[in-house]
């Protein structure tokens, strides 16, 4: 895979060692990303005593929670109770005061998100949506994008740099006391065990925490369909460009259209953007040359162009996949000693906060309002099998994508 911007701005990453040896601990947490290093965290803050193991195959970061789009958001991909909501809400300031009270420097700014409404079709959709609707003066004074006809805003988001909290995280957790097992691959979870290309752990509760990677384990190909999104991160902008793209507070923005695309102003004046529309690939195989699609990098540079008048150059180009389950319902839950958590379609950075304090609480045995939370211990079903699989989700990005263009021919 090619670095990140988010990764290539910290410099060169050496990696912690990998798993000495088969040793036995009370928790081992397959995955190196927020999921599982959040668990480590608030298990490590519970309870001191519970040995914890993170098992990571490339290093603590390297994959979506070094990848994405930066937004810490209280959006969700499925429809939510109003205490899921209320949750979800407060994880966007949970990340933060955690940040702060351990000094993590992820450039943290809550500024909100707005969602734009460019056609008359997603305007009417925006009319619809629970969250707060700006006309178009009010939209265009946060947003100075093309053809803005109005727009939706919530304050519950937060944009970050995203290789700096799960970095930083991942120190904070190393201090604690957790053992982080850096280039070690895990292969197959199994009851109280974790078999990996450096030995086998054996563990009270095992915790899965792949996300996109959950279809590299044995037995699970079919739970998590590793779905590709890709970004782009201009040089820094002009101060002339700012003031016509706003952004003043960092909020971050995308608009209505039905294939999703995403962006921020990064700390250091970069447009940040992202999108959907890389095939999925058959089997559920993830490559690093999958993470590079030139049609799709030139599709966002066209919508960035389409949107704020400016061809700026680009100065980084990635990718990664993302967890889909198929019901695209995320989950957490503690069975007969094996956690889960993941499946976040792309919203995961505050709701993989959630997920690791959830699976503290279930792990610790302790009833809290979050154990009690509707996605706690729900099982999405299985993907099909290939080629039904394949056929499927390709159909539905190309229907997706055909759906825009029309909408977009017919405004």
């Amino acid at each position: 895979m090619s670095p990140s911007f988010w990764l290539h701005s910290l410099g060169a990453i050496v990696p912690r060692p990998p798993l000495p040896g088969s040793r036995s601990v009370d928790v081992a947490i397959a995955g190196g990303g927020y999921t599982g290093l959040w668990t480590a965290y608030y298990l490590a803050k519970l309870d001191p005593s519970v040995r914890i193991a993170v098992l990571e195959a490339k290093y603590c970061g390297f994959g979506a929670s070094g990848r994405n789009g930066g937004w810490c958001s209280a959006l969700f991909p499925a429809k939510v109770s109003p205490a899921m909501q209320a949750a979800l809400d407060d994880t966007v300031d949970e990340v933060g005061r955690v940040a702060a009270a351990e000094g993590i420097d992820c450039h943290y700014a809550k500024g909100g998100t707005i969602s734009l409404a460019r056609t008359p079709a997603q305007l009417r959709r925006a009319r619809k949506s629970p969250l707060t609707f700006l006309d178009a003066e009010k939209a265009r004074a946060i947003c100075g994008a093309s053809g803005v006809l109005g727009g939706i805003y919530s304050p519950d988001c937060a944009a970050i740099h995203p290789a700096r909290l799960v970095r930083g995280l991942a120190q904070v957790v190393a201090r604690q006391g957790v053992e982080i097992y850096e280039g070690t691959r895990v292969g197959r979870l199994g009851p109280g065990t974790v078999t990996t290309d450096h030995g086998m752990v054996r563990a009270g509760v095992v915790v899965r925490a792949l996300e996109g990677y959950t279809a590299t384990l044995a037995g699970h190909r079919r739970a998590l369909v590793p779905l590709y999104s890709l970004m782009l991160a201009t040089e820094p902008l002009p101060a002339s460009d700012w003031e016509r793209i706003g952004l003043t507070r960092r909020e971050t923005f995308s608009d209505e259209r039905h294939l999703i695309i995403y962006g921020q102003r990064t700390a250091d004046d970069r447009l940040a953007f992202g999108g959907r529309g890389a095939p999925y690939h058959f089997g559920s195989r993830i490559e690093p040359r999958y993470d590079r699609v030139p049609a799709v990098f030139d599709a966002l540079r066209r919508t960035l162009t389409d949107m704020f008048g400016i061809d700026p150059p680009i100065a980084h180009r990635w990718g990664g996949p993302l967890g889909i389950p198929r019901d695209w319902k995320p989950s957490v839950g503690l069975r007969d000693g094996f956690a889960w958590g993941g499946g976040y379609v792309g919203d995961g950075v505050a709701a993989s906060n959630l997920a690791g304090r959830t699976l503290a609480d279930l792990i610790l045995e302790r009833d809290t309002d979050r154990t009690r939370l509707p996605w706690v211990g729900h099982r999405s079903r299985r993907w099909e099998p290939e080629p039904f699989r394949w056929f499927g989700v390709n159909a539905g990005l190309r229907a997706t994508a055909w759906k825009d263009a029309w909408e977009s021919r017919n405004s």
